[in-house]
């Protein structure tokens, strides 16, 4: 597989260690996000089946992870997804699959900025009593996007360090809290728990789909083919290790928050800072400030992940023809595509601004614009599930295995895919799916010129 190509130049060659593409899933994941914005969700609906849901989601992942890793252990580029479903299914597909991918990078972005700014007004309120209007609120989001911007146009290699530090420093924090409230308890054991008292199989259903949602993301780490050092073996690994590790670290946390709230006066569901009220449990409450600045960096971080996987994903369909060829320029000193980046950067700061501006809260931006992204990668994730069996019977590799887990995977996706339409939602959710299905056919319409009026697109997907 060739590597993707600038028009001023190449991205930077085998700069990346294996912890710093590690970094750029777990970031894009957010995993410092779960125990506040999504657990206490999956609890609303699973209870003491809660931990269960996640054990699952976690298998299920994995299953997706090894369609992902038949190509990343085959060849490495920046295209991602976009490349890996155009060698099993065509180009025509794997753009699909690639603007799909785009949506979903923009849209998580746009939705981390909106989070990011309604942490930091709720942090501004707190330290400084200073409340926050509309035009605060609009400032904060502004400087926010200029620094990702800024940060993702400099340096590859700043960019990811900046994840790892940032996003490993709010998760560490979240295991000392666990661990401090075990030795506070002085007992782990929750029979009620281990026994999913009270959780029915519908209900754990419903659960498994908002857990998956914890997920997604966790293969940007293939958009770094090019940058990564040994990226055959370090971005496998990286794919299947973010998952594992995600799914261990938000099962023990699922477990503990449930176990910390039983008794409690006010529900885990119906906390507004859980991590806040596990530290006065554990008989630290000088944490939960702490803790309420690992979530605003945790916002930040998968803010910044997002738009670096964007760039790299438009920059690759850029030399294909579906973006403007200019997206597709590599910059002469930093070795970053430039261009793509202020693209995604702008796509993904617009629209949360836009909303902001309508009246919208930050929260609830961040609950649609998540929503639609998580359409764009479970759109992404079906294509390449097709797409690893096909690739593999055109080298002469299909094997049972490989028949087995692309099944089993497309299986699997069908749970959140079915529950983010049915039972219908309450609106706006509810329009969201239209939303996604507008904006895809507007790429479904953009192949369809290309391959007219040009003849051909993705003819050596990158």
């Amino acid at each position: 597989m060739t590597s993707a190509r600038g028009t001023e130049g190449r991205l930077k060659q085998d700069a990346l260690s294996f912890w710093e593409v590690v970094a750029q899933s777990i970031a894009n994941i957010a995993p410092s996000a779960s125990p506040a914005l999504i657990i206490p969700m999956v609890f609303a609906s699973a209870g003491n089946g809660t931990w269960l849901a996640y054990a699952i989601a976690t298998v299920a992942m994995l299953f997706m992870a090894a369609q992902i890793n038949t190509f990343a252990s085959r060849s490495a580029s920046p295209g991602a997804l976009y490349t890996f479903t155009s060698q099993g299914l065509g180009p025509s597909w794997g753009a699909v699959s690639g603007w799909s991918l785009f949506l979903a990078y923009v849209f998580t972005s746009a939705a981390t900025l909106a989070g990011f700014t309604n942490y930091a007004l709720v942090l501004l309120e707190t330290l400084f009593h200073i409340s926050g209007g509309l035009w605060l609120g609009v400032t904060i989001m502004l400087a926010n996007t200029a620094f990702c911007w800024w940060i993702a146009r400099r340096d590859v290699q700043l960019s990811t360090r900046a994840m790892l530090l940032l996003e490993f420093a709010s998760v560490g924090l979240i295991v000392i809290l666990v661990a401090a409230f075990f030795l506070r308890a002085g007992q782990g054991a929750d029979s009620l728990q281990f026994a999913v008292t009270g959780t029915s199989a519908k209900s754990l259903r419903m659960a498994l789909v908002l857990a998956l949602f914890s997920f997604v993301g966790f293969e940007s780490a293939t958009a770094l083919g090019e940058e990564a050092k040994n990226p055959l073996t370090s971005i496998p690994k990286s794919v299947s290790y973010s998952v594992v590790a995600v799914g261990v670290f938000c099962t023990a946390v699922a477990y503990t928050l449930v176990l910390a709230f039983r008794g409690s006066a006010v529900a885990l569901d119906k906390s507004t800072s859980p991590l806040v009220d596990l530290a006065r449990f554990s008989g630290l409450p000088g944490l939960g400030l702490p803790l309420a600045v690992g979530a605003l960096i945790g916002q930040f971080a998968c803010a910044l992940a997002s738009v670096t996987a964007a760039a790299r994903v438009m920059y690759s369909m850029a030399h294909d023809g579906f973006f403007p060829r200019a997206a597709s320029k590599v910059h002469r000193t930093h070795a970053t595509p430039h261009v793509a980046v202020a693209g995604s950067m702008v796509f993904a700061g617009v629209v949360p601004v836009a909303m902001l501006l309508r009246g919208s809260a930050p929260m609830d931006i961040f609950g649609y614009l998540g929503s639609i992204a998580t359409f764009g990668f479970l759109l992404s994730y079906v294509l390449v599930s097709v797409a690893a069996p096909v690739f593999l019977r055109a080298r002469n590799e299909l094997r049972l295995r490989g028949i087995l887990t692309s099944v089993v995977a497309l299986v699997l996706l069908m749970i959140p895919i079915i529950g983010s339409v049915y039972p219908v939602p309450e609106a706006p959710y509810s329009y969201l799916p239209y939303v996604f299905l507008v904006l895809i056919a507007a790429g479904g319409a953009r192949v369809f010129w290309l391959r007219v009026n040009a003849g051909v697109i993705a003819r050596d997907a990158r």
